[in-house]
């Protein structure tokens, strides 16, 4: 009587939970699912007012800063007074506030996936580029927010507007369109990186050559010739100058071309890499 060993059959591989119809999304949902996400984010903000102190306070601390600690010394320099670099400072710092504030979506992004949250919305059935591009809306939100107060700060200290009000809005739309595209850079470090602070320090690296470096706090005209050469391809000099000249007077076409072109190709670049990290991130 011969006897047959039964080996158990293997185990089917556990089947892979996809989302169905991902790719079928319309723009109208798509548009939905984005004012949801916005919504949430912005909640998460009332739930904490404090994250909203560097907003409200920064443009108050760098104006006051800059124009009663340098405004002497470099509003001589441009042939006038603290008044003049008044005039020149605003501008400029309209151009940093993007940059100043993109480093928040970095940090916010990073934070979400270590506590799980983009786990979840990578398991609902939305389009992935409406999470990061609610997180993008919310930050110009505070962008918006963080200007108003640089220039009404501006404006009690006596700054003079040198063109008109549809030139200052000009202005103020291109800060913002430049911003969202340097917003699209730090979301992608934050899908990159592994914590936070590795966020907030590889920004802090980035974000101090290119604004000190620039044309944002005073003229290039005194700088080294090696560093002047940096500055003439700086795209926070061309957004200086051409905010600059669309508040102040002068010449902007050639500043305010760089400055779109510049954001339209960081766009092109960053975005499509950091929706396909956050695709593939585990």
């Amino acid at each position: 009587m011969s006897t047959t060993t039964l080996k158990p059959a293997p185990a089917a591989p556990a089947p892979v939970r996809t989302v169905q119809g991902e790719g079928r999304i319309g723009l109208r949902a798509n548009l939905r699912h984005i004012g949801a996400l916005a919504r949430r984010n912005m909640l998460q903000i009332k739930k904490d007012p404090e994250s909203m102190f560097d907003v409200l306070l920064m443009p108050i601390v760098f104006t006051l800063l800059f124009v009663y600690v340098f405004g002497g010394s470099i509003g001589g320099s441009l042939g006038g007074d603290r008044q003049d670099y008044l005039n020149y400072l605003v501008p400029g710092l309209m151009a940093m506030m993007g940059m100043n504030i993109a480093s928040a979506v970095g940090s916010g992004v990073n934070d979400d996936f270590n506590k799980g949250v983009m786990d979840r919305f990578r398991t609902m059935p939305i389009a992935r580029s409406s999470v990061l591009i609610a997180k993008i809306v919310v930050e110009l939100g505070r962008m918006m927010v963080a200007t108003v107060i640089l220039l009404g700060m501006g404006f009690a200290l006596g700054m003079e507007l040198g063109t008109s009000v549809a030139g200052m809005l000009g202005a103020v739309a291109l800060a913002m369109v430049f911003g969202a595209a340097i917003m699209w850079i730090f979301v992608l470090l934050g899908l990159t990186m592994k914590t936070p602070q590795a966020v907030q320090g590889v920004g802090f690296l980035v974000l101090m050559p290119l604004q000190f470096g620039s044309s944002i706090f005073a003229p290039t005209q005194t700088m080294p010739g090696w560093l002047q050469a940096f500055t003439d391809y700086n795209p926070l000099s061309n957004l200086a100058d051409a905010v600059r000249g669309l508040m102040m007077g002068g010449p902007v076409a050639d500043s305010v071309w760089m400055t779109l072109a510049w954001a339209a190709g960081i766009t092109a670049v960053t975005a499509p890499l950091a929706v396909r990290k956050f695709r593939r991130k585990t």
